[in-house]
């Protein structure tokens, strides 16, 4: 199905989406995954701490991450990524050069929703 085919969504939907900002306090590399990633650890302030594997390495080392606010969905079902389970999606757009993070303006309190 291409982008153009996929339909609208209701606001309602829209909604459902829990994307919140949080500040990157851990990284472990994931030697396993497929492509280059990082395993990833972030505070969501009252949505807790929450990891993922995230396929960003080809374009961010730690100095690049550790303490930079992401921008994530966190009511995503966990996903079993070979022996890690993701708890929350990291987005990014994807490019020729690898994953680009979805960047935050300016400081934001952890758990803030996307409006």
């Amino acid at each position: 199905m291409n982008e153009a085919d996929r339909g609208e969504i209701s606001w309602a939907d829209f909604e459902k989406v829990r994307i919140v900002a949080g500040t990157v306090i851990r990284l472990e590399p994931f030697p396993e995954a497929r492509k280059p990633a990082w395993k990833v650890w972030v505070d969501f302030g009252p949505y807790g701490e929450k990891k993922t594997s995230a396929q960003i390495a080809a374009l961010y080392g730690p100095e690049q991450l550790l303490g930079r606010q992401i921008v994530g969905v966190i009511n995503f079902p966990e996903k079993q990524i070979g022996p890690f389970r993701s708890q929350f999606l990291l987005t990014g757009f994807h490019t020729d050069d690898g994953v680009v993070l979805t960047a935050v303006e300016r400081p934001v309190p952890n758990g803030t929703r996307l409006a």
